[in-house]
């Protein structure tokens, strides 16, 4: 089943190296980084204007409430930058992260028409 197809999950489990390098191949765009807080995965996403921007992150916004899976988003004129983490599992990387990537893909997909 596609990651974008999957739901999230309660209590994900953090995913090891190789688990995160299979993975990566299923979204493409988005980066691993790391920082003292954990792990996390990133995209930016850039628009025509702010109210293109705006539509993808209303449009997000639901599908985050949805999964009940929160990222770190960063919003600009013509930019979105958004990061997953899973907390429950140590601020790293689990199934959920690739799941919501993947579906904020398909989003910018429908929408930008990237």
């Amino acid at each position: 089943m596609k990651l974008a197809d999957r739901h999230c999950v309660h209590d994900a489990a953090a995913l090891d190296d190789a688990a995160i390098r299979s993975l990566l191949p299923e979204v493409p765009d988005w980066r691993v980084e790391s920082n003292v807080s954990g792990t996390c995965l990133a995209r930016e996403f850039v628009f025509r204007d702010f109210h293109e921007t705006m539509e993808f992150v209303n449009a997000l916004a639901f599908m985050i409430h949805r999964e009940d899976h929160h990222p770190i988003l960063t919003v600009g004129y013509r930019r979105c930058t958004a990061a997953w983490t899973t907390h429950s599992a140590g601020n790293r990387l689990s199934d959920n992260d690739f799941i919501c990537a993947a579906r904020a893909d398909a989003l910018y997909a429908e929408r930008a028409g990237a």
